[in-house]
């Protein structure tokens, strides 16, 4: 963890941390991501574990927002439905402008763990220590599998945007597709775990920047050849997985698919 903090985000974390030691509805905080894995610097978020009381869980819920709102200089916050984590308020304070992640969760919780995060505050400190360090820690790293059940229905989309025209609809998917597909698997090679596209460049995942091939311009043939790049580098990532059972026939029917679907554009726009 970082031996000292940026001044913004030393002095959020001091009175963030008072906030709550001063809430009987709180038992602990702790915090994780850059802070524990490294690399935090002036832009990183804060993102903050509050164990909350079990007799107090549906009160906090309740009013967690008020709860952000009552520290200083908080600019606006929305909870985390988007990401599967209803739990998570994701909020924004400033100036200077801070991201900072609140999730509220009961001491049980600390049984399963995606990361063994760091105590900054705690009523029975050896307590939560111990279930800190007895707690099971596994990332949700996603099988083989999940990626192939799913790479050739999202790049089909894209291709139907192409022939379709839509091209800035197909230059989001492929955004999505990096962040969904290729991010990951670029971190699994490296033996890491599964981060979309978080700090590929930093970390050098990807030197030969194979990556950038799949993005394209709001022009067809970009578009196409992105999609074509995300095929090659799809295939060469899964190839990682031996025992992987491929997808009939792709990815030949996409090609197929891509070069009859830009032919016919041409063809009406005669």
């Amino acid at each position: 963890m970082p031996s000292t903090l940026p001044h913004p985000h030393a002095t959020f974390l001091e009175c963030f941390r008072d906030a709550v030691a001063s809430d009987d509805r709180f038992s602990a905080l702790l915090i994780g991501g850059s802070y524990i894995h490294g690399g935090f610097d002036e832009h990183s978020d804060l993102d903050f574990l509050i164990v909350v009381e079990d007799d107090s869980y549906s009160d906090v819920m309740a009013s967690r927002m008020a709860f952000a709102e009552a520290l200083p200089d908080l600019l606006g916050a929305f909870t985390g439905e988007h990401v599967g984590e209803p739990r998570l308020l994701i909020c924004l304070y400033g100036p200077p402008l801070l991201h900072v992640d609140l999730k509220f969760v009961l001491a049980a919780d600390l049984d399963h763990q995606i990361e063994r995060r760091a105590i900054l505050f705690a009523r029975d400190n050896a307590e939560v220590e111990r279930r800190v360090r007895s707690g099971r820690v596994e990332w949700p790293n996603l099988p083989s599998e999940w990626f192939e059940s799913r790479a050739w229905i999202w790049l089909h989309y894209a291709a139907t945007k192409l022939a379709r025209g839509e091209l800035y609809e197909a230059i989001g998917m492929l955004g999505f597709f990096r962040e969904q597909v290729l991010g990951p698997l670029f971190h699994r090679r490296a033996g890491k775990n599964q981060r979309g596209v978080r700090r590929l460049e930093l970390l050098r995942l990807d030197e030969h920047e194979r990556l950038a091939t799949t993005l394209a311009r709001h022009d067809v043939a970009s578009v196409r050849d992105a999609i074509e790049a995300c095929i090659d580098l799809y295939v060469d990532l899964r190839a990682d997985d031996p025992a992987l059972k491929k997808t009939r026939l792709m990815p030949d029917l996409l090609r197929d698919f891509i070069g009859r679907g830009v032919s016919d554009m041409k063809d009406h726009s005669r």
